[in-house]
């Protein structure tokens, strides 16, 4: 099942928008998709419950907060300040949350440095050094 603007709208508690609004939802469902897809290659051979949660939350979060912005107002009195804060791109995106759901194995890939138990000779003999010199 693929996720659809009528999803993201029963998500939302909303009813399916209509026009430009309907076809903005539906390019951000194609562009979660695309992201997955860039990240993690063909995303049919992936766990479609999986992908269309993500792709429904990550087009849900974008719906609710397009801008990602936050808007503080304070008030005493006769005064008023207004602060707006923007922590984000404005743009869908795939929290790491997101992505630990769409890889549980981890993605077969290797971290940014491994760590030997005690004691583990190292491969080169060298340490470090050998690949300096």
């Amino acid at each position: 099942m693929a996720v659809s603007v009528s999803d993201v709208a029963t998500a939302l508690g909303r009813p399916i928008p209509a026009g430009v609004e309907s076809a903005q939802w539906g390019m951000w469902i194609e562009d979660a998709n695309l992201l997955i897809g860039r990240r993690l290659g063909d995303v049919s051979a992936l766990d479609q419950g999986v992908v269309d949660y993500v792709v429904r939350e990550a087009v849900v979060a974008q719906v609710r907060n397009p801008e990602n912005a936050t808007q503080v107002d304070v008030a005493v009195d006769d005064a008023r300040m207004s602060k707006r804060y923007q922590s984000g791109a404005g743009r869908v995106t795939i929290l790491d949350e997101w992505w630990d759901l769409l890889t549980p194995d981890g993605g077969g890939s290797a971290g940014a440095f491994t760590i030997s138990p005690f004691g583990a000779p190292d491969r080169a003999g060298d340490g470090v050094r050998g690949w300096l010199r």
